[in-house]
């Protein structure tokens, strides 16, 4: 668990599986690049995004499946990412609202409510 972190209560984010994002920090740093995130993991406030961090992880042979080197996403931190403005296609933070009693998420650069 990151030091700066709650022990007592998860953090709510604002990005969820399923969501488009581009990557803004790090060594897979491209803001013209939309990815998928495959999974968030909110304990450890970090996210697997589609075609990044891909580390090989050596597996042993078992009975029923063949060993050698496999490709599988690793979890990068959640602050590396930012959400994509549905309107505008570019990356935005995120803001949350009531609508018909119901919190929505939307773009604070369109103010467009993300589904």
């Amino acid at each position: 668990m990151a030091k700066n972190m709650q022990k007592r209560f998860k953090p709510k984010y604002k990005i969820k599986k399923g969501d488009k994002v581009v990557v803004v920090a790090g060594s897979y740093k491209n803001r013209d690049k939309v990815r998928n995130v495959l999974e968030v993991l909110p304990d450890k406030g970090r996210i697997i995004v589609e075609d990044v961090n891909i580390v090989k992880k050596h597996v042993k042979p078992t009975q029923d499946k063949a060993g050698g080197i496999q490709e599988k996403a690793a979890p990068i931190d959640i602050s590396n990412v930012m959400l994509v403005d549905p309107k505008t296609g570019e990356p935005t933070r995120v803001g949350r609202k009531v609508v018909d009693g119901k919190v929505v998420r939307y773009a604070k650069k369109s103010g467009e409510i993300i589904q």
